[in-house]
């Protein structure tokens, strides 16, 4: 879908007093309770990349789910945060960089010491992991590549299924059902005409109905982009990259 990110709230700013990634950067204290828990909801939302850039690099299902876990409790545990400086910015960078680090001195050694027996740090469902794998395993594209892809794809389910739950919670689920394929350039999206039809609305009125839920859209991906990066200006910046890789 196409988004213009001039559209960003003009109180953006104000999201970075408590945004996760933000709230990491800024303790002094990396493993202050306040900065753990930022950090493990960050790691509980983008797992899935960090799981499936483990399966391209030859690892199986159950060493990638034990790579993963492992990973995360090192970042938790260790001092990882401490290359996590401001000026380094963004935490899907951060995160593939140490990932990086995490294979090339420290999974083959704590693999064999504690073969299938990492502690869950988050819950990792593995056939829904291998099924989202499977569909991917096609794209014959470079590791890093695909790991911002797929960044991009958890990002945009989470604006979706957040902007779900907001139409159904305010009574207007099958409105949103008609609309969320306006969102895209999506073949499946009926005529303005014909959604006005079948609810028994104004063709006006589903054009602002698509006006409506596309600002709300635009609203959600910006505050979610929000919680990864370390400035408001990086907003921008960030959707433009993450939107760039689908045309890759």
């Amino acid at each position: 879908m196409s988004f213009d990110s001039s559209t960003a709230p003009q109180g953006s700013d104000v999201w970075f007093v408590t945004t996760h990634w933000s709230v990491v950067l800024s303790a002094q204290d990396p493993h202050s309770s306040r900065s753990r828990d930022a950090l493990e909801a960050l790691c509980r939302t983008y797992w899935y990349p960090l799981y499936s850039y483990a399966r391209r690099g030859g690892h199986s299902p159950p060493d990638a789910e034990d790579l993963t876990q492992g990973f995360f409790a090192r970042l938790l545990e260790k001092d990882y945060l401490k290359a996590a400086a401001r000026d380094k910015g963004r935490f899907r960078t951060f995160l593939l960089v140490a990932l990086k680090r995490y294979l090339a001195n420290e999974w083959d050694r704590q693999h064999a010491q504690k073969r299938g027996g990492f502690a869950p740090v988050v819950p990792i469902d593995q056939d829904l992991a291998e099924s989202r794998f499977a569909s991917e395993s096609a794209h014959n594209l470079p590791a890093d590549l695909l790991f911002d892809r797929q960044w991009a794809m958890t990002l945009l389910d989470r604006t979706m299924t957040q902007l779900q739950q907001e139409y159904v919670a305010s009574g207007r689920a099958q409105l949103f059902d008609y609309l969320r394929n306006c969102l895209t350039k999506d073949e499946s999206a009926l005529p303005y005409s014909e959604i006005a039809g079948r609810l028994k609305l104004t063709e006006s009125a589903v054009k602002m109905a698509v006006h409506r839920v596309r600002a709300r859209y635009r609203e959600i991906l910006q505050h979610e982009i929000a919680q990864t990066v370390s400035a408001p200006e990086e907003i921008e910046e960030e959707i433009r990259h993450l939107f760039s890789v689908f045309g890759s």
